[in-house]
């Protein structure tokens, strides 16, 4: 089995999550196996929305390749971030710490075509919307974006970083509310974009309707480097 390198800290609950998801999700009868995992989480790397808004001058970037770097010199031969913001920067990223990345945003494009979606709403940080990480690559699949307007945007952003980074309770009637305008807009799916609103359908029970984008980083990791238990082939939920 591959080693797997695990860029974490952005936050440190997510990446908590995101651990006990591929353990969750790997086929295993004993300890062995599991797939090994190196993990450094780093929650003082600079935020990556406000680098990629403009808003601050400290680039994530160094701090990312050298932590890459790190886990690739102790034996990491896959590398995942559980972090969707930060996978504006996957291209620099991957050629500078030489190994490979798990591509989470291609992952969810290629998982939403072979469930014949067509229409996703796209819950996520502003630098995640602004940058359309999700837009651009989605067109490609011929799969349409609806993102929230300015003041569901914001509502999305009280509940990241008031909310989930803050450790305090998630105000579900926010989070409904935005949920409730992207569908009525004809969006047949919609996407937790954002690893900290992962964290939501951990804790609560959601409708159908809904793909949590770091359940489709964890798959894939699962799959280059373990094996999956059947019941995660479909993820949406129902």
């Amino acid at each position: 089995m591959k080693k797997l390198g695990i860029i974490g800290g952005l936050g440190p609950m997510a990446t908590a999550y995101f651990l006990q998801l591929i353990v969750e999700m790997t086929d295993a009868l004993t300890d062995q196996g599991h797939i090994e995992v190196l993990l450094h989480s780093r929650p003082q790397i600079p935020d990556r929305t406000k680098f990629i808004l403009g808003v601050s001058r400290d680039s994530p970037v160094p701090y990312l390749v050298e932590t890459g770097v790190t886990l690739a010199e102790q034996g990491a031969e896959l590398i995942a971030i559980p972090c969707i913001t930060a996978h504006f920067f996957q291209n620099q990223l991957e050629e500078k710490i030489g190994c490979p990345m798990i591509h989470t945003i291609e992952e969810t494009a290629d998982y939403l075509r072979s469930e014949h979606i067509h229409h996703v709403g796209i819950m996520a940080t502003d630098g995640t919307i602004k940058s359309e990480l999700f837009q651009q690559v989605l067109a490609g699949y011929d799969i349409a974006c609806t993102v929230p307007q300015t003041e569901e945007q914001g509502k999305i952003m009280h509940i990241i970083y008031d909310n989930v980074k803050a450790g305090l309770p998630i105000e579900m009637d926010l989070f409904e509310e935005v949920s409730r305008k992207l569908f009525a807009q004809g969006a047949e799916v919609l996407l937790l974009g954002c690893t900290e609103l992962s964290l939501i359908k951990g804790n609560y029970r959601l409708g159908k309707g809904y793909l949590d984008v770091m359940e489709v980083l964890a798959r894939r990791a699962v799959l280059s480097c373990g094996k999956l238990k059947s019941e995660y082939q479909h993820l949406i939920t129902r």
